[in-house]
């Protein structure tokens, strides 16, 4: 990305409930913002460690008295808590935060931005000790993830920690400290790219905010994640899994209008014929491991051996692959339907271990849900008799079930690699879709 090219900021009047915020409120958020970016430009000015520092730490033992006297956990809570909000990812107050975010980084990269950490930090972590600890360290203080300081030292410390576990957190990553493959990536990602994720969202929240109604729910393809709104507040977020690159999730609006329990999972034909001709070939008995069943047009059973795999005809791809419910089912206890031409959908799986994953773009187009269960009774709010237990009771019932949601809540699956919140946290995500590299705002419906 070579150009950058700046939206019109029109001045948002951020909105909740029909109230305007009070002038004093958004005064309070610029200050906050103004004293997150003091240190930016500071940075280069910090000269590094001292020789008796150095020496200090040799005769103190350093490295195990860094160890022993930091708070990780208290590090990694405090990080959390950055981005701990229920301020919506997109809302008209996203546009304020964005705002206020652009202000501040738009001089810090006219005056040349963050400088990149070196190979040489790949891996560094508490206690260690390496000349790459101090570019680590001006890279963490320009970004306000680490309070300015007098001195530099080369001892990767609580501070450092902190400061890392802060980065790590804004960016979607896995909070653990040490300076991982994603993280070494994200902190070389050049100020002007951020300061152009910037523009490009704004532009995007802006496009879609005048649409939300005063109940949605919005998927977050970038950061994998959704969030159900009401009133303006987060009152659910959820880990997803989303859409890999080659079979990427769809962008759209549309509304929830059924959620099916414990449902049968029809095996798309594309994947019949990209990814079951595969696994068949490989253990003849996986159809049958994983209970599922092939009926011909006329809804007899297909003996899975009379199909040659190698060579499946246009006829027998046609055939409807249907898994049964249960624990190995793909949709796991529920399945999430609205309209949209791409028979995209949310729904439970049974592989929750990539949900605790730094990329979570694994389906083929539909959106995992971490926590289904209580989304889905979230979204039954208008349906009377419905509630987390009776939701959790159905799930654990393995019998199948079709109800229609009374109250039909928008969906919205966005594309935003850039947003912040009132606290004066920026938080940014990969664009993993390339669609920022394209400049692109707006999206088919």
């Amino acid at each position: 990305m070579t150009a950058i090219v700046k939206p019109a900021l029109a001045m948002v009047s951020a909105t909740r409930g029909g109230s305007d915020f009070s002038g004093d409120l958004m005064r309070l958020n610029r200050r906050k913002f103004l004293r997150s970016m003091t240190y930016l430009g500071a940075f280069a000015a910090i000269p590094a460690t001292r020789a008796q520092d150095s020496l200090f730490d040799m005769f103190d033992g350093g490295a195990s008295r860094v160890l022993r006297e930091t708070d990780r956990d208290g590090n990694t809570a405090a990080a959390q808590a950055l981005i701990a909000t229920n301020e919506p990812i997109l809302s008209f107050d996203t546009l304020h935060n964005l705002q206020l975010a652009i202000s501040q980084y738009e001089p810090f990269v006219a005056s040349g931005g963050w400088e990149e950490i070196p190979q040489e930090a790949y891996q560094l972590q508490l206690g260690v000790s390496s000349p790459a600890v101090v570019q680590l360290k001006r890279r963490l203080i320009s970004s306000s993830d680490m309070p300015l300081v007098e001195y530099a030292s080369d001892v990767f410390d609580a501070e450092t920690d902190r400061g890392v576990k802060n980065f790590q957190a804004r960016h979607g990553l896995i909070p653990n400290g040490q300076i991982d493959e994603p993280t070494w990536y994200a902190m070389n990602v050049p100020a002007a790219t951020r300061l152009q994720q910037l523009y490009l969202n704004y532009t995007r929240v802006q496009n879609m905010a005048a649409s939300l109604s005063e109940r949605y729910v919005v998927v977050n393809i970038p950061a994998a994640t959704i969030e159900a709104v009401a009133g303006g507040m987060v009152e659910q977020r959820h880990t997803a899994v989303v859409g890999r690159v080659e079979r990427a999730t769809p962008i759209m609006a549309s509304k929830i209008s059924q959620i099916n329990f414990n449902p049968y999972w029809h095996v798309p034909k594309s994947l019949v014929r990209q990814d079951l001709t595969k696994y068949m070939l490989e253990n003849p008995n996986y159809l049958t491991e994983q209970n599922i069943f092939i009926y011909d047009g006329g809804g007899q059973k297909v003996d899975p051996q009379s199909i040659n795999w190698a060579n499946i005809t246009d006829a027998q791809v046609n055939y409807m692959y249907r898994q049964e419910p249960g624990a190995a089912n793909s949709m796991g206890h529920c399945k999430i339907n609205f309209y949209n031409p791409y028979d995209c959908y949310l729904h439970d799986t049974p592989s929750k271990a990539l949900f605790g994953e730094n990329a979570r773009f694994h389906s083929s187009g539909c959106v995992r849900v971490d926590g289904v269960n209580q989304l889905v009774n979230w979204l039954l709010r208008d349906n009377g008799t419905w509630d987390q237990n009776k939701v959790d009771q159905t799930f654990a019932s393995l019998q199948r079930l079709d109800v229609e949601c009374q109250g039909k809540v928008p969906i919205h699956t966005t594309y935003i690699t850039a947003w912040a919140n009132r606290q004066g946290t920026v938080s940014f995500r990969d664009d993993v879709y390339k669609f920022d590299e394209q400049g692109k705002v707006t999206f088919e419906a």
